[in-house]
């Protein structure tokens, strides 16, 4: 795996040893990506959430630039400087819009080296954004902590939810807070079923073993945290307001 050129992408860190089972991960992981149409150019990357109507995914990417705009609102109404780690950041997009906020510092974290290392060319120009090439679990951060820790359309790579999110909560600094988007969460009826489906997903993708990295969580393992919903869109509000986005917005507290 070829290392980016140090002199020129400066906000990448990349710890140096990687596992046999990442790379393989990620070789799988890029292949798909690339059959789905979500590998995109430097300049669509600079773009996004923004595609144009004609793109595979324009309607994902409506429902993700709506829950971007909540979050940014969420944290600029904070009115604070804030340190923020994206896990599973993929190729940062969401991390650049979060660096665009006054006062924060961002960090990207993912082990898809790949994506980050587009990622870390196309931001480089922003100077607090930084990206980390490694696994959480790994205890890459060491002693870092944060404000704030997002997952977006992430979390569902991880096979322990109750796992990941005390490890992200002991990142966190006191009073910090966890947010967790674009993830469908499954009823405990509902899970034999959605691993089925994306079973049959991947084996038409021709990568049946891709279904072995993606987990279905159940929204009962979110009970012992203090978490709450900014957005539900099975409520009554989201209902009455014509509610487009089928995924929660999902905010646990430290």
């Amino acid at each position: 795996m070829e290392l980016p050129d140090s002199s020129i992408l400066t906000n990448i860190q990349v710890p140096g040893f990687t596992s046999p089972g990442e790379i393989l991960f990620e070789k799988k992981y890029i292949l798909t990506r690339s059959l789905e149409n979500r590998l995109y150019t430097d300049e669509e990357l600079m773009r996004l959430p923004e595609v144009p109507a004609s793109h595979t995914h324009y309607k994902e990417w409506q429902i993700r630039k709506r829950s971007c705009r909540r979050l940014l609102r969420y944290l600029a109404s904070e009115n604070r400087d804030l340190e923020i780690l994206e896990i599973g950041c993929g190729n940062g997009w969401l991390s650049h819009r979060l660096a665009e906020l006054p006062g924060t510092e961002v960090t990207g974290l993912d082990i898809n080296f790949t994506e980050l290392q587009q990622a870390a060319r196309v931001f480089s120009g922003d100077p607090n954004l930084h990206f980390i090439h490694g696994d959480i679990r790994s205890g890459i951060l060491g002693d870092r902590r944060f404000d704030r820790i997002v997952f977006a359309a992430s979390i569902q790579y991880f096979p322990y939810l109750k796992k990941i999110i005390h490890f992200a909560l002991s990142q966190l600094k006191h009073g910090g807070e966890i947010h967790i988007m674009d993830t469908h969460f499954y009823r405990p009826g509902e899970v034999s079923i959605a691993k089925r489906r994306t079973a049959a997903y991947y084996s038409s993708l021709g990568y049946p073993e891709m279904a072995d990295f993606y987990f279905h969580h159940c929204s009962s393992d979110l009970r012992s945290f203090h978490q709450q919903q900014l957005y539900n869109p099975m409520g009554i509000r989201s209902r009455l307001l014509g509610a487009r986005d089928p995924f929660p917005w999902i905010r646990i507290k430290k």
